[in-house]
């Protein structure tokens, strides 16, 4: 009878089709498990619309999330989209900026008013838990799939907090960049309870990662504002300068000031917008300055505006709000901006426009040449020489925050997300020291895991152990057809599996280490050579966790062997190094930053596939001149055979059975007894090996190479003599040695299992 498993393997491998190609740009790399997901999506027509929340506090996290709304808007067949307005944009204060919302055509479903007047540290936290008290009725209401959370305000924090809390996917725009004061805490924190990310520059893609956000999760998209303003200049703008600032006023003729609290040191502060506030009098240039933003402390710095007569000066407009498009154009053109706001290191950058940074509140921020710091801005002369060294400048316009794509890499992240996955995030911590303490499971039972290795000869599954010990170990020949190879993986698992009881041994998962291209977030093999055949498209992880009730990891033997380096080998506490493992096939891994790395489309380090020659022997890829078709064991099997034939391969001192095969252990043979012929076709397949490294070795400048598998050690010395005569002075001092593991695509098998039970995410 079939084995029902078997025949899941088989329509799922029938369904897998060919190949799917590559990413088509940098920014779709981390996302194209995401984006395959996506095409399932598509393909089905009762896949309902995904119900997306848009909340926004106040003007300045609205004039980044509207781009994003737009989009969202533009495809009602995908996207249900809801705004909830709460923060300072109701209130008067601060221009009642939810109707430039309404403006825009949004539909308003939830007004909350949420902010305890007060301008100091305790209205904050009370505004917070204001928030908190009437946000689970809207969103109860609202029922959204994926909640958008922009920045770094006490109010997006509420935000995030009552999803997270209500099990709700948060979207969560400009996570990871650094600033100073209270912001960044918020942030930070913001990311922690997000499920996805939108970053704007690789700096702040790097933060999140070096947080332990899955990086898989993190789209690098640029910052959604530059998607409208980098046009911005180009448009009609001296209608908007004489509306807010004279008639006669000119271009790059104006300041714009906009500085915020530091709620982090409010006396200080407000010290320091007196201090602006001086020199900006004492420079006589018009000016057009924005109120500060609701944070603790702005109560104190209105009142100083208004001790200096700021809003019936002549040469000031004192304003509460600016519309975001009429804003960009007034700082496009402006001779100098003056502050602390985001605005001035972000987007003031894009047209090259002369930025006067004072103080801390931005402290990390990545800004352009355009940027002049003065952080401890404790006297009004320092200011005034600023102003002098800044006003009427021009800089070459920056991208450091985007190129005008956002949205579109946003909105197709979106559709990209599977609502069936779990929600539960999950955290990619580094590597941890061993637990010393004990248990009594781990007296009792020894912790192992399941290993399968499929070569391209035989078949292997043994039970390994915490610390790398083969318990038991069981071999049969890799059968050629795929129905008999999933026939034959299942019965070894569960014959091992069951021994693994009377062995005392607690089986915490299955490794497989499989030839091939293989994906491992779905535990897919995408295609082989024909060293294995009849092996595309096969969903290993469904079959055998289904028939085992275990969780399944899947990788290419290349990848697993540099695993087992890693865990239990010469790579143990290395940050960067290269293993290649000889056997019937050629396959590497290579380990960067202390991880493995798989590549855009799982093909990094298919290391037997670096070609060497231009007119070299066929390869089982397809191609010809790899190192696998010099230095594998079929290669030297076949080379063998060459000799065999013309009667050039036996000498004295060997022999052979009847029903005996011409095989590379024969070539070896005959090189150790002295065969010439023999010899000159090891150290051939040794300089392809030799001259593979040196390519690595050139490329990835690892600081160790291992060798491991039944040739290793024939090849070792021809191939550290191929780096001393070919290789760069900066490569000859790299570390080129043999594994001491007897068993490294079992080891490493093992440890995809054993990493996942010491808490470090494979």
């Amino acid at each position: 009878m079939q084995n029902p498993g078997v025949e899941s393997a088989r329509l799922t491998r029938a369904r897998g089709g060919g190949e799917r190609s590559p990413p088509r740009c940098p920014h779709e790399l981390y996302f194209h498990k995401l984006l395959n997901k996506r095409e399932v999506m598509e393909k089905n027509p009762d896949q309902r619309k995904m119900r997306i929340c848009v909340a926004t506090c106040n003007r300045a996290d609205y004039s980044k999330i509207a781009p994003i709304m737009f989009g969202i808007k533009a495809e009602p067949e995908a996207f249900d989209l809801s705004v909830v307005v709460l923060g300072s944009h109701l209130i008067d204060d601060y221009g009642n900026t939810y109707r430039m919302i309404e403006q825009d055509d949004f539909d308003i479903q939830a007004r909350l008013h949420t902010i305890v007047r007060g301008e100091d540290e305790a209205s904050m936290v009370e505004s917070v838990g204001l928030a908190l008290v009437k946000l689970p009725d809207v969103l109860n209401r609202l029922k959204p799939d994926i909640l958008i959370v922009h920045g770094d305000r006490f109010d997006a924090l509420a935000l995030a907090t009552s999803a997270a809390l209500m099990n709700i996917r948060i979207l969560h725009i400009e996570g990871g960049e650094v600033s100073g004061t209270i912001d960044d805490s918020i942030r930070h924190a913001i990311s922690k309870l997000a499920h996805y990310h939108v970053c704007c520059t690789r700096s702040a893609e790097q933060h999140l990662i070096a947080m332990c956000e899955d990086h898989e999760r993190i789209l690098l998209a640029g910052c959604p504002s530059y998607d409208k303003l980098l046009d911005a200049k180009n448009k009609d703008y001296m209608s908007i300068i004489h509306a807010w600032l004279g008639s006669n006023v000119k271009p790059e003729e104006y300041i714009v000031a906009l500085q915020h609290p530091v709620t982090t040191d409010i006396k200080h502060s407000v010290k320091m917008f007196e201090l602006t506030l001086d020199a900006l009098i004492s420079f006589n240039k018009k000016t057009l300055i924005l109120f500060p933003n609701i944070d603790a402390g702005s109560k104190e710095m209105v009142r100083v505006m208004r001790k200096k007569g700021i809003e019936q000066h002549p040469n000031f407009r004192a304003v509460k709000h600016v519309p975001f498009e009429q804003f960009i154009q007034l700082v496009a053109h402006a001779g100098c901006m003056i502050g602390n706001s985001s605005c001035g290191v972000r987007e003031a950058g894009a047209f090259g426009t002369p930025v006067i940074n004072l103080g801390t509140r931005q402290t990390g921020r990545e800004t352009g040449e355009n940027v002049l710091h003065v952080r401890d801005a404790d006297a009004q002369n320092k200011i005034i020489q600023a102003l002098q060294l800044q006003f009427g400048k021009r800089y070459p316009g920056s991208k450091i925050y985007g190129d005008g794509n956002a949205v579109p890499r946003i909105v197709k992240f979106l559709k990209s997300i599977n609502l069936k996955w779990p929600l539960q995030k999950k955290f990619c911590f580094p590597p941890v020291k061993e637990n010393i303490s004990q248990d009594i499971d781990l007296i009792l039972e020894t912790h192992s895991a399941l290993a399968v290795d499929l070569g391209g000869t035989n078949l292997r599954v043994a039970i390994v152990s915490m610390k790398g010990e083969i318990v038991k170990k069981y071999v049969q020949l890799n059968p050629k057809t795929f129905e008999a190879r999933m026939e034959l993986i299942l019965k070894m698992c569960v014959e091992a599996a069951t021994e693994a009881v009377h062995l005392k041994c607690r089986i915490l998962g299955v490794g497989i280490s499989t030839g091939g291209r293989v994906n491992p977030h779905e535990g897919v093999v995408l295609h082989s050579t024909k060293l294995i055949q009849e092996w595309s498209s096969v969903d290993l992880r469904t079959v055998i966790s289904d028939t085992l009730h275990l969780p399944v990891w899947v990788d290419n033997d290349g990848n697993c062997a540099a695993l087992a380096e890693r865990k239990f080998g010469l790579g143990k506490g290395v940050e960067d190094f290269v293993a290649i493992i000889t056997g019937t096939g050629i396959g590497g891994g290579i380990i960067h930053q202390h991880e493995l790395i798989h590549g855009s489309s799982f093909c990094a380090a298919e290391l037997g596939h670096i070609i060497v020659s231009f007119d070299g022997p066929d390869c089982s890829c397809g191609s010809h001149g790899c190192i696998e078709a010099y230095a594998s064991g079929i290669a030297l099997q076949r080379e063998a055979k060459k000799l065999h034939d013309e009667d050039l391969l036996f000498v004295d001192g060997m022999s052979m059975k009847n029903d005996e095969s011409i095989s590379a252990a024969h070539l070896i043979q005959a090189a150790k007894l002295g065969n010439t012929k023999a010899s000159s076709i090891l150290k051939t397949a040794g300089t392809a090996v030799g001259l593979g490294i040196l390519n690595i070795l050139h490329i990835v400048n690892p600081s160790r190479v291992i060798l491991s598998g039944i040739l290793s050690n024939h090849y070792i010395n021809i191939v550290k003599e191929v780096i001393r005569q070919r290789g760069l002075a900066s490569v000859q001092a790299v570390d080129i040695v043999s594994s001491e593991l007897a068993e490294p695509a079992l080891l490493g098998a093992a440890s995809m299992v054993l990493d996942y039970t010491t808490r470090r995410t494979y």
